[in-house]
């Protein structure tokens, strides 16, 4: 038995009811993990983008950069300092980020999409006023004497407020914007700032249609670890407090609801490793991830 030949216009014509979906909204696609490190998927996810924009979607990307930045410090060797998981981030270290992901990174991802054949402008949260940031608390309580502790993580920071109008300049102008995730603070100091955070903080801003969050595993598992193919918010939060939902799924799903609480129609956490995901997500009746909704 021989499978049944590709056929691209069959293809099309499924993903036409999507096109037409998707026609001038706003998705805003966040870009991390292994996939940036390996240029063939990278130029993949270029290509990727530059299709959206090129059919009638309106594409936002921001991208994170945490392997670049690591690689970047042991080469100045900066030592990263750590307090319970949390990387601690002093005056010398916020620079390299801010050069890391401002610069490099940022700059490639636009030129990526770019090349593809479509324009993209990367710019970081400190330009047009885009991310007002504060310094991030955190606490922890002292197993010992069962004291709250407040940890200082130095020049590590959380949107306080984002202005869409210099992305809805470059959304009107047929322009991809690019966001790298650094802030400046009401004090003046740059602030590092996580990508997951800002794209959910930048797709709330927006009221973007979707939130896509390419990660390293296929979305959320239920407990005998199969996809969910789509949660609401409350399902959501009772897989948080039942337990099935933990460790670093807990942050991303986290992100997701706040998202859709600020208008954002569905999140998606899914795989950015695999091919054309962002694709199979849009434009395919099965989807590519879970779907979290109101």
């Amino acid at each position: 038995m021989t499978d049944t030949p590709y056929d691209p216009m069959e293809n099309l014509a499924g993903a036409l009811p999507f096109l037409k979906r998707y026609d001038d909204e706003i998705i805003v696609v966040k870009y991390g993990g292994h996939a940036m490190g390996e240029e063939e998927t990278a130029l993949r996810f270029g290509r990727d983008i530059a299709l959206l924009e090129q059919v009638g979607v309106s594409p936002v990307v921001v991208h994170g950069g945490g392997p670049q930045i690591n690689a970047m410090l042991k080469r100045l060797n900066v030592q990263s300092n750590f307090v319970q998981g949390l990387r601690v981030t002093d005056a010398q270290m916020v620079d390299v980020v801010e050069m890391v992901l401002a610069g490099t990174v940022n700059k490639q991802v636009a030129a990526a999409i770019t090349r593809a054949g479509v324009t993209a402008v990367g710019i970081s949260g400190k330009d047009g006023d885009l991310i007002r940031a504060r310094k991030l608390t955190r606490t922890v309580r002292d197993p010992g004497s069962n004291i709250e502790q407040v940890l200082d993580l130095g020049f590590v920071g959380e949107p306080e407020y984002v202005n869409p109008k210099v992305l809805q300049l470059l959304i009107g102008a047929d322009i991809v914007p690019v966001v790298a995730p650094v802030g400046v603070g009401a004090d003046g100091h740059t602030y590092n700032i996580n990508a997951d955070t800002v794209a959910g903080a930048v797709a709330g801003a927006l009221e973007a249609e979707r939130l896509l969050m390419l990660t390293d595993v296929p979305g959320v598992l239920d407990a005998e670890k199969r996809l969910i193919p789509e949660m609401t918010v409350a399902e959501v939060k009772q897989g948080i407090v039942d337990g099935w939902i933990s460790g670093g799924m807990i942050p991303k799903v986290e992100t997701c609801i706040y998202a859709v609480e600020r208008g954002v129609k569905g999140a998606v956490i899914l795989d950015g490793r695999v091919p054309h995901a962002v694709l199979r997500e849009l434009f395919t009746d099965g989807g590519a991830g879970t779907l979290i909704r109101p």
